[in-house]
């Protein structure tokens, strides 16, 4: 197989490129997609428009396609990505949480999208591989960068982004540092091309979106594990996309309200599914079984720092010692335990 790239290399260092997919032109022979391409040449504005001036272009040629994200069948129709229970780093590119995608008779929902353009255009290959149907939506379950910053490759082909009413201001407010901050883990390269994009459409409570003869169910909550989480269920095989409203293996990260996930945490345990898909870990659990670590994570983060805080403990006293117990529960601890009591002092010592 054949696709359309352009590559793209930083203006002050013109020696790191990275040939950045042109989605629209997969087809089984070179002959074929170099024929598409002189056909129906891609708008080359989206380089002025939706990249920094420091990156410059070479134009866009014809080479065999690039890798592809590994998927699983989850369910007839519906697959699933596993990113690496890992930091970001340049080993990754960014490719550190769950992914997916449903198909209908209609057209294609990705949920999520990895967190860099390169990850984004893996999992569209992906999908090419399955079908040749339209991508319709891409719905970003939350605002982390690692769940969003491939979503462009989506965009360009035509899906409308998805995501919670907030996500739009949340996005809008912390896209440069998110970038700056990936690209210091990963590296200049694997970040190049990658831009957030904004939803065009927002969730404010439930919806569904029309595949076609397969119909998926959107419920935007409230503020919990961040203040933009969305899930996004399939009844046609009973699996439930979390999102990071559910860890699995991965070190919780609490960016929202402890006692906010603590009760919607509580209410998903009663939506009528039977696995779930985390947004790390897994990458398919039983429903609502899966939900217990993670409670009990909570229950003891609430619980330690309530009881740090009536001590009279100082926050740098209380992040040493709240729910260090927990430790041998979760890869990554470290990395997150620290911040996660950090969120919760801030929140509970106001009580």
């Amino acid at each position: 197989m054949f696709e359309a790239v352009v590559a793209l290399c930083l203006a002050a260092e013109p020696k790191i490129c990275r040939a950045r997919l042109v989605p629209g032109y997969r087809m089984a022979s070179l002959s074929g997609c170099e024929a598409a391409l002189n056909s129906s040449p891609p708008l080359m504005n989206f380089l002025v428009t939706n990249f920094p001036q420091r990156l410059i272009a070479a134009p866009p040629h014809c080479q065999q396609t690039g890798p592809e994200a590994a998927v699983i069948e989850a369910a007839p129709g519906l697959f699933v990505h596993m990113g690496a229970v890992a930091d970001v780093s340049a080993a990754n590119a960014g490719d550190v949480s769950n992914s997916g995608f449903i198909i209908g008779t209609r057209g294609v929902a990705v949920i999520d999208s990895g967190g860099s353009r390169q990850v984004g255009e893996e999992l569209y290959r992906a999908i090419r591989s399955q079908t040749d149907l339209p991508i319709l939506y891409v719905i970003l379950t939350h605002m982390h960068p690692d769940h969003v910053l491939g979503a462009s490759v989506f965009a360009e082909a035509g899906a409308r982004v998805v995501g919670h009413e907030a996500l739009p201001r949340a996005l809008a407010d912390r896209a440069q540092t998110y970038l700056a901050n990936f690209e210091l883990l990963t590296g200049a390269q694997a970040l190049i091309g990658t831009q957030p994009v904004l939803p065009d459409e927002v969730i404010t409570a439930t919806s569904s979106l029309d595949l076609g003869g397969r119909v998926i169910s959107l419920q935007a909550w409230p503020n919990a594990h961040t203040g933009t989480d969305l899930t996004v269920g399939d009844p046609t095989s009973g699996i439930l996309f979390a999102g990071d409203l559910l860890f699995h293996r991965h070190a919780p990260a609490l960016d929202g309200s402890v006692l906010g996930w603590r009760r919607v945490l509580t209410q998903m345990q009663s939506l009528l599914y039977t696995q779930v898909v985390p947004g790390h870990g897994g990458p398919l659990l039983p429903w609502p079984d899966a939900a217990a670590p993670l409670q009990d994570y909570l229950e003891v983060l609430i619980t330690e720092t309530r009881a740090a805080i009536t001590r009279g403990d100082t926050l740098g006293e209380a992040v040493q010692t709240i729910a260090f117990g927990e430790a041998d529960a979760w890869e990554l601890f470290d990395l997150f335990n620290a911040r996660n009591a950090t969120v919760a002092y801030t929140e509970l010592e106001w009580e």
